[in-house]
């Protein structure tokens, strides 16, 4: 299979829209629908259903969007390990975190780290969480950062921060005109969740929150990553749910955010990294993770 098919795939994938991704990739659109057509005949499987208005990944081509993120990330980790080598780095943290995520802490850490160990070579990763925990175990990864600590034996999930969970619906949408919502009223509209075997910790979390209300969720669809969670939300198929971090970070004209009424529900996000005593480097990443652990300052703009 040609590396290119993977390329085009996931900008595909991710954007769910021809147009949007052959911008992204910089090409015109017709190589890139004809390679969608290749990959689909190469695999002998069906990758997209293409039978409504709204372009959609099978379960096939959700899989396939994993492992070809898995695929893409080893090879700009060797790229980014022979360039650092070249350029004189003498140590290097190797970090992963989950799509789930969209982290302004995190931002934060690389940041601080940079700036205070700049002979540190940092390389960062999207990785889901089944794909983390094989890196960790592996040893092509140092740390993860995920939203779940069902780790493997040799592995350590510490949590090191929560946030609390918002709704996010449509433009448009009735809840809108609430300033906080409660969540038995918004159980009462369709949802899209993060799917079960993705092995995400953001639907165990989640569906534990679902599981206390007094109205039973109506799941429309299960997705496995955020950007196609807000893509079906934005069409209008359901509500979802995302992180106050979250909601700092996602600003779109087709989406909006609401609160949960009373005590919110929070979401943890953990550290994950191998058991036995730490690198020098990691030991003083994680003392900055614990020391920039504190509630956001900002408020999430709604």
């Amino acid at each position: 299979m040609e590396f290119r098919l993977l390329r085009y795939f996931v900008a595909v994938a991710e954007e769910l829209h021809l147009a949007r991704a052959a911008e992204r990739l910089g090409i015109e659109q017709s190589p890139v629908s004809r390679a969608m057509r290749d990959l689909e005949r190469l695999l002998g499987v069906q990758l997209f259903d293409r039978r409504s208005r709204q372009t959609r990944l099978t379960w096939a081509g959700q899989v396939l969007l994993c492992e070809a993120r898995r695929v893409l990330a080893t090879v700009e980790q060797a790229v980014q390990a022979t360039k650092g080598a070249a350029w004189g780095y003498q140590s290097y943290l190797r970090i992963a975190i989950c799509d789930d995520l969209a982290q302004p802490r995190i931002a934060t850490l690389l940041a601080d780290s940079r700036e205070e160990e700049p002979e540190l070579d940092i390389r960062v990763f999207g990785l889901p969480f089944s794909q983390q925990l094989k890196g960790l175990h592996d040893d092509l990864l140092d740390i993860g950062f995920a939203l779940s600590d069902a780790v493997n034996e040799g592995l350590i999930a510490e949590a090191v921060w929560t946030d609390p969970l918002f709704v996010i619906v449509p433009a448009r949408h009735p809840l809108l005109a609430n300033a906080a919502v409660r969540l038995d009223d918004a159980l009462k509209f369709p949802v899209v969740l993060c799917h079960p075997e993705a092995h995400s910790g953001c639907h165990h979390q989640i569906r534990a929150v679902l599981e206390g209300a007094a109205v039973p969720p109506r799941v429309v669809d299960h997705v496995t990553n955020l950007g196609v969670m807000l893509t079906l939300v934005g069409a209008g198929y359901g509500i979802g749910f995302v992180s106050a971090s979250q909601v700092q970070t996602l600003q779109r004209p087709d989406i909006y955010f609401r609160p949960l009424a009373g005590t919110p529900p929070m979401l943890s996000t953990y550290l994950l990294r191998r058991q036995g005593e730490p690198s020098e480097p990691m030991k003083r990443f994680i003392e900055r993770v614990k020391d920039g652990a504190a509630p956001l300052d900002d408020e999430p703009v709604l």
